[in-house]
């Protein structure tokens, strides 16, 4: 390191210098082997991939997903939800369908667009079909305008009883029950 090391200085200088630089010459002479192995850093995964630039691929939204639900007297689709904690039914579109049980309550909802809704009812013990599976969850009804192609959000509470996996990268919603599954892909 110190082989190729030139210094052009008067002799009255060094003598001069000398106790300034003194202790710094000695600990780069006594250190050179950390200096060596400072030479050659290794960089971790995330910064090489940085600069050589393998970076995954920028993808697009992967749109809403919907979850065909086949009840006996309505027809509809449930937006699956992973921020909400209920289940809603926004078109009132459950009225249609019985329950076991309906209960009054007095909750208030805030909605994504901060709007303050009061929900009707609750509705307990709701049979979910989806293709060949049923599952039972409970509905808040709430009487708000929507999409009438999408009356129902679907939270984590159901996601949750049905076993999804959420595969976002594939567009693709698992529903387990048991040890059979069905497979739901993204729909527009």
């Amino acid at each position: 390191m110190f082989k190729q090391l030139h210094i052009n200085v008067t002799l009255v200088d060094a003598w001069i210098q000398i106790p300034k630089y003194q202790k710094m010459l000695k600990a780069l002479i006594s250190n050179k082997e950390i200096l060596l192995e400072l030479a050659n850093t290794p960089l971790n995964e995330n910064c090489s991939a940085v600069i050589l630039k393998k970076l995954p691929e920028k993808l697009g939204d992967p749109r809403k997903f919907l979850i065909p639900c086949g009840f006996s007297e309505l027809m509809c689709k449930a937006l699956a939800d992973l921020g909400c904690q209920h289940q809603l039914d926004a078109t009132l579109g459950l009225e249609k369908v019985r329950f076991t049980e309906r209960i009054s309550t007095r909750m208030t909802l805030e909605l994504a667009n901060w709007e303050i809704c009061t929900p009707a009812r609750i509705a307990r013990d709701v049979l979910v079909p989806v293709e060949k599976f049923t599952f039972l969850a409970d509905f808040v009804i709430v009487d708000y305008e929507s999409d009438p192609r999408v009356s129902l959000i679907v939270g984590r509470p159901f996601l949750r009883i049905a076993r999804a996996l959420i595969d976002v990268h594939e567009e693709e919603i698992i529903l387990r029950d048991g040890d059979e599954k069905i497979n739901l892909e993204y729909e527009t």
